[in-house]
């Protein structure tokens, strides 16, 4: 309990924001190559999943080989690339390790999602004449956009939280709070470090499903058709009588014939 009120109390000091050690820094250290490496890895992933998904060729194949990169420890992939030549481009190695890490989520989810695309409804629009393109864009993709999102998200909470072994190599983000704390053997500035990866991870995920909602295309169709009432319905204890005039109470309608006339 100590230790979480001394990370509290660590938090709370102006001095440990500022400078190019502070927390102000090294979060945007974190955001910025926790960003860049999920854009490149749905640049990479996305455009593969969907269009195997489209075809329906080759896709198990493309999941199962990305799949063989969480096999990979992201340390030890870290460790064999600042290993190499790459380490004197600061943040690559970093860059590459959290890339490969993103990408197998982010591919499952959205090929499984276009394959789990209500089929009957795909042969549906093919059978009203719409193109492979147009039953891609207008079909496929908004009914695989839930779990395309849940795979982004996932790989955006993994990644930031994976991102802190970035300091192990000597790389920036908040990992470096964590390993300047166990350094300085400061166990409140350790469990301030984590506190300050877990509630970004926290916030990634929030703003993610915030924007998948908003978003996704389904919803706002959802939201037009409950928007539209049947033609002809009614409300309350009178009617339109089937030659156009209101119903009394008597149940004679304006558009009703005498009773005399039937006589």
């Amino acid at each position: 309990m100590n230790a979480l009120t001394g990370a509290f109390d660590w938090l709370g000091a102006g001095k440990n924001w500022r400078g190019d050690a502070g927390i102000q820094h090294r979060l945007i250290e974190h955001l910025g190559f926790t960003g860049l490496s999920m854009l490149v890895a749905c640049l990479i992933a996305l455009p593969v999943a969907l269009w195997l998904g489209h075809l329906g060729k080759g896709g198990a194949l493309a999941v199962n080989i990305s799949n063989v990169g969480r096999a990979i420890p992201t340390l030890a992939l870290l460790a064999l690339l600042s290993l190499t030549p790459l380490r004197q481009h600061g943040e690559t190695p970093t860059l590459i390790a959290l890339v490969l890490f993103a990408i197998p989520p982010v591919l499952t989810n959205a090929y499984i999602g276009m394959r789990e695309a209500d089929r009957a409804v795909v042969e549906a629009a093919r059978g009203m004449g719409m193109s492979g393109g147009q039953v891609f864009l207008r079909v496929e993709l908004p009914l695989a956009f839930p779990l395309l999102m849940t795979g982004i998200r996932s790989a955006a909470v993994q990644t930031v939280a994976t991102a802190t072994l970035a300091a192990i190599p000597g790389g920036g983000g908040l990992g470096r709070v964590i390993t300047a704390g166990f350094n300085l053997q400061n166990t409140s500035q350790v469990v301030a470090g984590a506190l300050l990866v877990a509630l970004l991870a926290l916030l990634v995920e929030g703003l993610l499903v915030l924007i998948g909602r908003w978003a996704d295309p389904m919803r706002r169709r959802r939201t037009a058709g409950k928007g539209t009432e049947p033609d002809g319905a009614t409300s309350g204890g009178t009617g339109t009588g089937a030659g156009g005039g209101t119903e009394t109470p008597g149940g004679t309608g304006a558009g009703a014939e005498p009773a005399a006339a039937a006589a």
